[in-house]
């Protein structure tokens, strides 16, 4: 059977939307039906786990009704949602048409299953077209932004994804084919076809958490301009070319390794190099994380060549082989849900989630190198195999580079920070904005960076506190957040991460930043990780230090440890220079917890203006989001804007700078 150019184009486009639509439903799962974690997680992942189940039933569906009918339906339903989806104002609407568009996805993907034997090169040129728009838009994606020009991208995209599927050809089912013959369900390519399909979900797991991150990619090289040995990372002036270079890099190998034909003296390097990529990603090693995204993307295209390869004709589209492909289809998405679940449950849970990365990796390199069945039937001679292995490479070769330096490019034509900071005079009031930004999602689960930009530009700041700052989770969009705000708030940023590398708290600001030291707190029963982050201001000739951290309360009890520690290391740190310490500390005034700042000599710089209530943001009735100062400093204008672009209000100070101790 012949596999259709459209076949491709299919598959290439239907996974661009899936992507799309599946980075909307990942952190409506925790925004909106989460409910800002009053949602127990078993119940988050029995919902989450329903919409993978359902398409486990399609494969029978498809023996009555036929693959092409069902897959054309799925394609038009997963267009609207995703067109829907931009429109919405957020909320339980938005969950809802998430779910929708990802089961028609799901439901698409096991029909097109059905038909189509090889999805490799549609799956591979998907997710490397997807990599590079996600870079070029700076990780800020069409379907939050609005506006007409992302409305005919998408309407364009969606139409492209329609008419290419009614036009994919589909082959009807023989009679002779839909009994269970020995030769149709026990050959070669068919349990090739089903492997190829089954490294699909795991494929885009890996691909969106490790090798084809942009956000990853770009908090690696902000590290890269700070201090690896103190885990900080600093502005990088934008998506310039390291960044560019980094991810373009690991498309171009994704894609060269997954459309060249693999060599058989050479089948072991490629699961040994995913392997070893994902467990460096894993053990969360900052030096580390620049060759764990470019090893694992060679391995993961490596390991698709692999299990896509096939000698002789692939068998035909019998219901047997085509059930097989279908099954496995809908088997590896639920993979991917199983592994996206396990691994970020571990930040509500508290429980090592290494492993889950790594099993998947491992479970792809296995399939990948496993021998088929009957391999050695129907090969063709040595100088053929040669011949078409060159072929292959240099046709792989050349997308590969061009699709490297469109990443390149892509990625430095985005504007970058702000020039250098200038010298600011201690005898100026320094404008203090302290904000819990909950990832970018507002309270109707809407990516909301303009909001965020407005409450923060509001107040015009001359120093921003934040906490919830996320780099790069896949299960939040895989957004660089730290990075899309400070572009727009045209402020240098200094991060510390908490809970992994990319994600934990950050000040910006355009005075100098003479020096910068993270500390880590005690987990003390806490799931989430923990840290302070100092940094010491340069005020012309004299110094502030400011501290941002977010405390994480073990269960039922108050973060009395962690809060003695940030105090210890802060007053520690400033010495006799004038100290602020603000951000999300998760306890009230006259709580144990605050006491310990209170009895550090710090200050509550928002006691003026109490009661300031900051949580949750649409009716606030609590304040755990503070700002403490050393005796030397004086507060004014204390205030907390409303807006509904985080589940936490954010806190504004005045302060004027006196002299230390």
């Amino acid at each position: 059977m012949r596999r259709p150019a459209t076949a491709n184009v299919a598959v290439c486009l239907g996974v661009l939307v899936l992507v799309d639509i599946l980075r909307v439903w990942l952190p409506a799962i925790i925004t909106i039906f989460g409910q800002a974690a009053s949602t127990p997680a078993e119940l988050m992942g029995a919902f989450a786990l329903l919409w993978f189940l359902l398409p486990l039933a399609v494969p029978a569906l498809l023996r009555r009704t036929g693959a092409g009918p069902v897959a054309l339906t799925a394609v038009v339903v997963l267009a609207v949602a995703r067109l829907a989806l931009t429109a919405t104002p957020g909320g339980q609407l938005q969950l809802y048409l998430a779910s929708v568009g990802l089961l028609a996805g799901l439901v698409w993907l096991t029909a097109t299953a059905h038909t189509t034997v090889r999805p490799v090169p549609g799956l591979v040129l998907g997710l490397a077209l997807g990599t590079i728009a996600h870079t070029v838009l700076g990780t800020y994606d069409l379907v939050w932004r609005g506006g007409w020009a992302a409305w005919t991208v998408s309407v364009v995209l969606v139409g492209l994804l329609v008419a290419a599927q009614a036009r994919t050809p589909t082959q009807p089912v023989r009679a002779a084919d839909a009994e269970d013959s020995a030769g149709v369900a026990d050959t070669w390519p068919a349990v090739v076809q089903a492997r190829s399909w089954l490294l699909v979900g795991p494929t885009v797991l890996l691909s969106g958490m490790v090798a084809l991150s942009p956000a990853l990619a770009g908090a690696t090289t902000s590290y890269l301009f700070g201090a690896p040995t103190r885990r900080l990372a600093e502005s990088t002036g934008g998506w310039g070319l390291p960044e560019g270079t980094l991810i373009g890099l690991a498309v171009g190998l994704f894609v060269l390794t997954a459309l060249s034909r693999p060599h058989r003296s050479t089948r072991w390097w490629g699961p040994l190099a995913l392997v070893v990529g994902v467990l460096l990603f894993a053990i969360g090693w900052i030096p580390a994380l620049a060759p764990a995204i470019l090893l694992t993307a060679a391995g993961l295209g490596a390991c698709l060549a692999l299990a896509g390869a096939t000698t002789g004709e692939p068998a035909p589209a019998g219901s047997v082989a085509a059930r097989r492909r279908s099954y496995a289809a809908a088997g590896g998405m639920l993979v991917f849900v199983v592994a996206a679940i396990a691994y970020y449950a571990a930040y509500d849970l508290g429980y090592p989630n290494g492993w889950a990365p790594v099993a998947v990796a491992g479970l792809v390199a296995v399939q990948a190198s496993r021998p088929a069945p009957g391999a050695a039937r129907d090969t063709p001679s040595p100088a053929l195999r040669r011949a078409a292995s060159m072929a292959a490479g240099g046709r792989a070769g050349r997308l590969a580079a061009a699709l490297t330096a469109l990443t390149v490019l892509g990625a430095v034509q985005i504007p970058g920070d702000s020039d250098d900071p200038a010298p600011r005079s201690a005898a100026d009031p320094i404008r203090l904005v302290a904000y819990n930004i909950r990832m970018g999602f507002g309270l109707d689960g809407r990516f909301d960076l303009a909001g965020l930009v407005d409450v923060v530009a509001g107040e015009k700041p001359d120093v921003v506190v934040l906490s919830e700052v996320d780099r790069a989770w896949l299960l939040n969009g895989g957004h660089d957040t730290l990075a899309l705000l400070a572009r727009r708030l045209d402020l240098p940023y200094v991060f510390a991460p908490a809970a992994d590398p990319v994600w934990g708290d950050a000040v910006l600001t355009r005075i100098p930043v003479r020096h910068a030291e993270t500390r880590a707190l005690p987990a003390v029963g806490a799931p989430t990780g923990a840290q302070a982050l100092a940094v010491t201001l340069d005020l012309d000739g004299r110094e502030l230090v400011v501290v941002s951290t977010h405390l994480q309360p073990p269960p039922d009890e108050g973060p009395v440890v962690q809060a003695r520690a940030v105090a210890s290391f802060a007053t520690g740190y400033a010495g006799c220079r004038p100290l602020v310490v603000a951000g999300d500390l998760n306890t009230e005034p006259g709580e144990p917890a605050f006491a310990e700042f209170i009895r550090a000599d710090l200050v509550d710089a928002l006691a003026d203006a109490r009661p300031l209530p900051t949580s949750p943001a649409d009716a606030p009735h609590g304040q755990i989001d503070h700002v403490l100062v050393s005796g030397g400093i004086t507060p004014r204008d204390a205030v907390a804007p409303r807006s509904t672009a985080s589940d936490h209000l954010a806190v504004a100070v005045t302060l004027a700078i006196g002299g230390g101790c």
